[in-house]
């Protein structure tokens, strides 16, 4: 049998809120937010309500716990493929303004985040 002191186990779970804290600030949320706004992203999305699109709350649950999300979110960004919007019908998916790698990632992460 293991033993483990309390003191142990609180810093093992400090280390771990404060890896996962780390990883939602790397959000850069203004730099998302403006690159949103210069492709009109936020004329179909919203945070938490549908509009032409699903809500970024809904895009995060849909790929939550899936080691490929932050991939498939930048995959819509950036090929045009057929969606299917909140009225049933599809159209392809504007293709975000950017080929940075930084700013993609740092935009799905942000739409994931919520």
């Amino acid at each position: 049998m293991i033993k483990v002191s309390m003191s142990s186990l609180a810093i093992a779970l400090g280390m771990v809120l404060g890896a996962m804290s780390s990883a939602q600030a790397a959000v850069d949320v203004e730099a998302a937010k403006a690159l949103a706004k210069a492709n009109d992203c936020l004329k179909c999305h919203a945070a938490s309500k549908d509009k032409k699109g699903p809500s970024m709350q809904k895009i995060a649950a849909k790929y939550k716990g899936k080691a490929d999300g932050q991939e498939k979110a930048i995959k819509n960004m950036t090929d045009g493929q057929m969606v299917k919007l909140t009225d049933g019908t599809e159209e392809k998916h504007k293709i975000i303004d950017t080929k940075d790698p930084k700013e993609l990632k740092n935009m799905a992460d942000w739409y994931l985040s919520h």
